[in-house]
């Protein structure tokens, strides 16, 4: 399916941003919705069934991590932050809540478009015989084998259950809770040790080089990143 025709909802309070993604989406072939608060957001995304959410944190009724813990009580749309707010522990909080991706304002059109992207292609789940290829790296989730260079890679039952997590997921960040939740459990939340071991281990059998990772990158303060492209 191609992605234009498919629904974005921009809920901002800002106008002149609606009016300007509006018109740069709807180009591109997208049917763009909007709402200008929480509350419209909430009502909008059970009655218009939207592809992707668009989300701007300062919403005049509701602080917009509000509005995605209350759509992910019942959907698993992507949502696409899009704030002025750049501090590590607001991306942290928006992200742990259920939140695909976090962009700051300003931003550039390409990049929205590439985060709008990589969103839309993880907005159906995830399937047992995904292929995940990137330069060097394959990773068969379908047959639990890693590759490099078309050479196969021993892994520890943890190390692959970690890749597999970021493959499932790339190109999007995952932070170190959500990462420690899927492959430990929640009891490891705080466990972040366990995971800085993990990652340690898998990128040097993984890397070129483990000092300057290509593959699965840092987002400092928030987590980690499976390059995708």
């Amino acid at each position: 399916m191609s992605d234009t025709g498919l629904r974005i909802l921009v809920v901002d309070d800002e106008r002149a941003i609606r009016r300007y993604l509006r018109t740069s989406l709807t180009a591109l072939g997208y049917e763009v919705l909007e709402a200008a608060t929480g509350n419209e957001a909430l009502q909008s995304a059970m009655t218009d069934h939207p592809d992707i959410l668009i989300l701007d944190l300062g919403l005049p009724d509701m602080d917009g991590v509000e509005v995605v813990r209350r759509i992910r009580e019942w959907s698993n749309v992507p949502i696409l932050i899009l704030s002025v707010r750049d501090r590590e522990d607001d991306k942290v909080v928006a992200l742990d809540a259920g939140a695909d991706d976090y962009l700051t304002k300003p931003f550039g059109i390409k990049e929205l478009l590439a985060r709008i992207r990589v969103a839309i292609r993880h907005r159906t789940p995830d399937q047992q015989d995904t292929v995940f290829e990137v330069e060097d790296l394959r990773v068969d989730l379908g047959k639990r084998e890693v590759f490099v260079q078309g050479n196969r890679v021993a892994l520890t039952p943890t190390e692959y259950d970690l890749i597999k997590v970021l493959v499932q997921h790339a190109g999007r960040v995952l932070t170190h809770n959500q990462l420690l939740r899927q492959v430990w459990g929640p009891a490891y939340e705080n466990e972040a040790h366990l995971l800085r071991v993990n990652i340690s281990n898998l990128r040097r059998k993984i890397e070129p080089n483990p000092d300057q990772p290509r593959y699965i990158l840092t987002e400092p303060g928030v987590g980690y990143r499976l390059r995708e492209d």
